[in-house]
């Protein structure tokens, strides 16, 4: 699996080198490459923004770079998707991550400024979405994506199944309360369940236990 990200802020993404994703890439389970948008600017400014057609207020991100950078980092295979972030996209989703995961190459474009000039699309597979709130730019929703596939590849959580028993594992299932040392504290205790020792106990506490939306 190889991401990759074409931004104007490649200094953002020091998060996808630390903890489990860093050691995942060090192990070689997947790659993340970070492309500076400005890069594909042919002007002395690297514009890569505009006025907008119309007026308002704002800047539009360019079309013609994002189109030579996408063409420029996209493999020749088979199983590759483009991904541009917008409010108007589809609100990610842990199904989503699982079939994501079974890509060979995901190409994330964080959207900033006003937008991106519409005729991006026709370069983009999707538009998604982290929520329904607005923020400065895409990049936090490109680490997000990274982060929710990578850690369903095999091996980058070092047990499988520990991506196997969790939230959001269905639609709608959360996981349920999870206990620790010491067994009491400030008077409260460790359910009984858990501290007998019986699997078939335990799982249906657990069970029991688990909530859905």
């Amino acid at each position: 699996m190889r991401f990759d990200i074409i931004t104007i802020l490649p200094e953002a993404f020091e998060y996808l080198n630390q903890s489990v994703l860093g050691r995942g890439q060090g192990i070689k389970k997947f790659s993340v490459k970070i492309h500076n948008l400005r890069d594909w600017t042919t002007d002395k400014h690297r514009t890569v923004d505009d006025r907008p057609y119309g007026g308002g207020p704002g800047m539009v991100m360019k079309a013609e770079p994002l189109v030579k950078a996408i063409s420029a980092v996209k493999l020749k295979k088979k199983k590759v998707k483009v991904i541009l972030f917008a409010a108007k996209g589809k609100t990610l989703t842990q199904a989503m991550a699982k079939q994501w995961a079974k890509l060979d190459q995901i190409i994330l474009i964080p959207g900033r400024y006003e937008g991106i000039d519409e005729r991006v699309l026709d370069y983009v597979d999707e538009e998604i979405s982290i929520g329904d709130y607005v923020l400065t730019g895409g990049e936090l929703g490109a680490m997000v994506v990274v982060d929710a596939v990578a850690r369903l590849l095999p091996g980058v959580l070092g047990k499988d199944e520990s991506s196997a028993d969790e939230s959001h594992r269905t639609p709608g299932w959360l996981e349920y309360p999870h206990y620790t040392r010491p067994e009491v504290f400030k008077r409260k205790r460790v359910p009984k369940a858990l501290l007998s020792g019986d699997h078939a106990t335990i799982k249906k506490w657990r069970e029991a236990h688990a909530k859905k939306r």
